[in-house]
């Protein structure tokens, strides 16, 4: 069983770069046909893609994030990282981790597009 734990800071001020960490068990990150996503819910809005790491190291993102979003991964601890640059209150939101067999689309998703969830971190950007 496929397992996902989201840790970071919970509280960020704006312009700051906001990092996070999803530790996978229960699978590697470096097999199958998975892909990793990072997803985001800012209060009272819809489920948002941020983007993906393959399993086999190619990362996707979504065209409504800025350029110079990062997601990385660290194979020998099995985790997925994400970074955003120069945080706005507005990306304030619960940030999920989760993973797909394939890279499912990218915009309108569900629970249901991915296989398993983290828990979720919620992230406050603070003025």
């Amino acid at each position: 069983q496929v397992q996902l734990r989201e840790s970071g800071p919970g509280l960020v001020k704006a312009s700051q770069t906001l990092s996070l960490t999803c530790s996978v068990s229960g699978a590697s990150i470096t097999t199958g046909d998975y892909y990793w996503s990072w997803i985001r819910q800012p209060p009272g809005k819809g489920l948002e893609w941020i983007g993906a790491m393959s399993f086999d190291g190619i990362d996707y993102y979504s065209p409504h994030f800025p350029s110079d979003t990062v997601i990385s991964r660290d194979t020998s601890k099995n985790q997925i990282s994400l970074q955003l640059s120069s945080v706005t209150p507005e990306d304030t939101a619960v940030y999920f981790c989760a993973n797909s067999d394939g890279l499912v689309k990218t915009s309108g998703i569900t629970k249901d597009d991915f296989a398993s969830w983290g828990q979720g971190t919620q992230v406050t950007v603070s003025e």
